[in-house]
């Protein structure tokens, strides 16, 4: 049996249709008075996990911050962990240097934080050095005489031979002619030597005597200088260690001197060895001019030398800077894991390791990275890359993308990087859910969720906290101060964008979209400070910009193309609301929901439904006001009748089951032939035993309806049912509470589907007796002989069929 009360069927006063706000406790008259700084607003249970993920050392133990955009999670979370980072040593810095033996795999240099820097000052130093000793130490007079005598032992071998030759020559009247690149064998005649034409005019048999002595000749010559390519690669050999302990020799003093330097890091050390061995064959060949070979610029040759010696500084630490906090916008693979670049020379594409450039992974190597969830997924490559390195703890720097232009290029294979960074990912609960349902990897991975809730508890230390964040964010973005009065209507604003008088709304990104709105119109105004009405025209202004589409409707509704009634009475005609929400705008209007009822079986039929414009939540509550009508209704009979709902001219999609009451009243107007009042609107969903449930958007359904009769004229008589439990969320304007305040415009707030049936229909309901019958004189008691006559009816077309 369905129980209600109809003696607290009052309209509401207008002190229950807003939070009241009051801001004296604070003792100012603009924020510029205010101090402190704001902390972590509300989220305690996002804020506990937040610490303890941080805190958590361990493989594993990365962070997904969840919740919805404008809620601050982003700076939320960068302002703590940057307090805390900057109490934690700097981490490492890290270079690339030459693998001189194997130059495609760059060697990694872990250096101490802040000493990158200096290092490559003093490798810098080191080729100035080189410059000023290089080519003057191939000019010492030590270095010239040795080099003389290998040469001139070289020309004693050559010319002893020679002269054997020429002496066994001389004896067959044969000269022997020699220059630097050749040795000629000539006729000799009376003390002359021939030349190719004289020769020539020699008698035949001469001429043959002669090439066969100039043929012995040769192969004695060959004989003699046989031993000639062996003398002068002995020379060759002998002369480049000259050359390399000459260069050794002069870098010497200046590596140890680096060597003592740098004697605490044995990196360092080794890179300076390696150098040590290495460096002696570049020299001879930057220098090869000065030994008779290509001539090469300074600059050509300073060049080089830093290309081949000086390290690749990937990051750079401050001592007590603390460790970094990256926050990685556009998480591409490049852009997390670095890059190689190329140059072009000789139209071919050529790389070194000078030309490695850094990701944000390792810019926040030993600290903490920040990513947006969305962005990395859609990245090709970047999350299963930077899952295998959170695994492996490794950076290993190589680019999964194949470029035509680089097919037939050399490229490079640096050495990894060992990782320790703590990964930060942003993004919402769907797919946080949808990572931890088809991801296995994910929940090893980012093992600490972080939930920001859509809303924060109202009390004073949370509004104390939001007024303080209201006042760094204008601070910070350079605003006028706010007054009390206009903190109080922002504050108001976050009550009413979280539909809760005891709540304020987590996305404060729009508390600070209208302060800087406000601040436009404050200085237009050349006003010092933000008030109350800047703060009030910002916001109308912003909802006038959005309305189109809301206006549009009205004035639909106005010319009559879309029939809605607010005076009069009508049967199974019932003015339900609606609220719609296309990008930025936000706004109700009312809709009218029909009931017709006739002879058959087919019970309540849901016209949206059958068309496929209902959605399934609407469907439901469809079928749950069916099975309400039947509970109170069908235990005498068997209910047998059809019946069709339908909200009038919705040519969209219907969703959602806060017009089941409205819909419920509609039917049951239609049934019993009640006349329904059409100067009232009606929200609210039920259960199956008549109970009114709350429904979201109940502000904005309101005032969608009070426009309406606004426009047509206030009588007293209009107004809004609707259910009790939406009375914590009402934040209404100030137009509606004025109009309720003067008597004009009616709110009407219910628990039971009959306290809504009394009010539209001005009827007494009834209550079942224990024999399950209603008062003949009533609403439910017609509705309920009504359903009894269609019962009866359709059994006789049964049997006359």
């Amino acid at each position: 049996m369905s129980q209600y009360d109809s003696a607290s069927l009052r309209p509401l006063a207008a002190h229950q249709l807003k939070a009241q706000v009051d801001l004296s406790h604070l003792n100012i008259e603009t924020t510029a008075d205010l101090e402190g700084n704001s902390g972590f607003l509300g989220q305690p249970r996002a804020k506990e996990s937040l610490e303890f993920g941080i805190a958590m050392r361990g493989t594993g133990y990365n962070l997904y911050v969840m919740g919805e955009s404008g809620t601050g999670r982003q700076s939320l979370v960068s302002n703590y962990v940057k307090d805390l980072a900057e109490s934690q040593a700097a981490p490492s810095e890290w270079a690339y240097i030459n693998n001189f033996e194997t130059p495609r795999e760059p060697m990694t240099l872990e250096l101490p934080a802040a000493r990158g820097e200096d290092l490559s000052k003093a490798i810098n130093s080191f080729i100035e050095d080189l410059m000023d000793t290089f080519p003057a130490a191939f000019e010492n007079p030590t270095y010239q005489r040795k080099r003389t005598a290998l040469d001139r032992g070289f020309n004693q071998k050559y010319d002893a031979a020679m002269a054997t030759v020429e002496r066994f020559a001389n004896q067959q009247d044969v000269a022997v002619v020699s220059d630097s690149n050749s040795v000629m064998l000539l006729p000799v005649i009376d003390g002359k030597a021939l030349d190719e034409t004289e020769f020539a005019q020699l008698p035949e048999d001469l001429r043959t005597e002669f090439q066969k002595r100039i043929g012995e000749i040769e192969e004695y010559l060959n004989e003699q200088l046989l031993e000639l390519p062996t003398w002068r690669r002995n020379t060759s050999e002998q002369l480049r260690q000259l050359n390399t302990e000459t260069v050794q020799q002069a870098i010497k003093p200046m590596l140890k001197e680096l060597e003592v330097k740098y004697q605490s890091q044995l990196s360092v050390l080794r890179y300076l060895r390696a150098i040590k061995t290495h460096l002696p064959p570049l020299i001879l060949e930057l220098y090869a001019d000065e030994l008779g070979l290509e001539a090469r610029s300074d600059q050509e040759r300073k060049q080089a030398l830093q290309a081949y010696l000086k390290p690749n500084l990937l990051t750079q630490r401050e001592m007590n800077a603390g460790v970094p906090v990256v926050y990685e916008m556009l998480p591409t693979y490049q852009n997390l894991f670095g890059r190689i670049e190329y140059a072009t020379q000789q139209g071919m594409p050529v790389t070194n390791f000078q030309l490695i450039r850094p990701g944000s992974l390792l810019k926040a190597n030993g600290g903490y990275l920040i990513l947006d969830a969305e962005k990395l997924l859609i990245e090709p490559f970047a999350w299963d890359a930077l899952k295998l390195a959170l695994k492996t703890r490794e950076l290993k720097m190589e680019s999964p993308f194949i470029d035509a232009s680089l097919m037939h290029s050399v490229t490079l294979s640096p050495q990894s990087i060992p990782l320790n960074v703590k990964i930060i990912l942003l993004g919402s609960r769907d797919i946080y859910y949808q990572l931890q349902e088809w991801d296995p990897e994910f929940n090893e991975l980012f093992r600490v969720p972080v939930d920001f809730d859509n809303f924060i508890p109202r009390n004073q230390e949370t509004v104390d906290n939001l007024i303080l964040r209201i006042k760094a964010y204008g601070e910070d973005k350079g605003l006028r101060p706010l007054t009390r009065s206009a903190l109080e209507r922002l504050i108001e604003y976050s009550l009413r964008e979280a539909e809760h008088q005891g709540r304020l709304s987590a996305q404060v990104i729009k508390v600070f979209k209208v302060f800087a709105e406000a601040d436009f119109l404050c200085r237009h105004d050349e006003a010092k400070v933000i008030d109350y009405e800047h703060v009030e025209r910002a916001l109308t202004a912003a909802e006038y910009r959005n309305g189109r589409i809301a206006d549009q409707m009205l004035t639909e509704i106005q010319e009559g193309t879309v029939l809605i009634d607010t005076t009069g009475e009508r049967v199974g005609c019932v003015n339900g609301l609606t609220v719609m929400e296309i990008g930025e705008s936000r706004f109700g209007s009312p809709a009218r929901i029909t009931a017709t009822v006739h002879v058959g079986a087919k019970g309540v039929v849901d016209i949206e439904r059958e068309v496929e414009l209902g959605q399934a939540i609407h469907s439901k509550g469809v079928m749950i006001l069916g099975g309400f009508l039947g509970h109170d209704f069908g235990r005498r009979f068997p209910l047998t009748l059809s019946a069709h709902i339908a909200m009038e001219q919705s040519y969209g999609h219907v969703d959602g089951d806060s017009a089941t009451v409205a819909e419920y009243c509609a039917l049951l107007s239609s049934i019993a032939q009640a006349p329904v009042q059409q100067c009232l609107a009606i929200t609210g969903s039920m259960n199956q035993l008549g109970e009114v449930q709350a429904v979201g958007g109940i502000n904005e359904k309101i005032e969608g309806f009070f426009k309406l009769c606004e426009q047509r004229g206030l009588t007293g008589q209009e107004g809004v049912i609707i259910p009790v439990d939406n009375l914590k969320h009402l934040m209404l304007r100030k137009a509606v509470i004025d109009a309720v305040e003067a008597g004009q415009f009616r709110i009407l707030a219910v628990r039971h589907v009959y306290q809504a049936l009394e009010m539209l229909t001005g009827q007494t309901p009834g209550q079942m007796d224990s024999s399950g019958l209603f008062p003949k004189d009533t609403v439910n008691g017609r509705a309920q002989a009504a359903l009894k006559q269609l019962f009866e009816n359709y059994q006789e077309t049964e049997e006359d069929g």
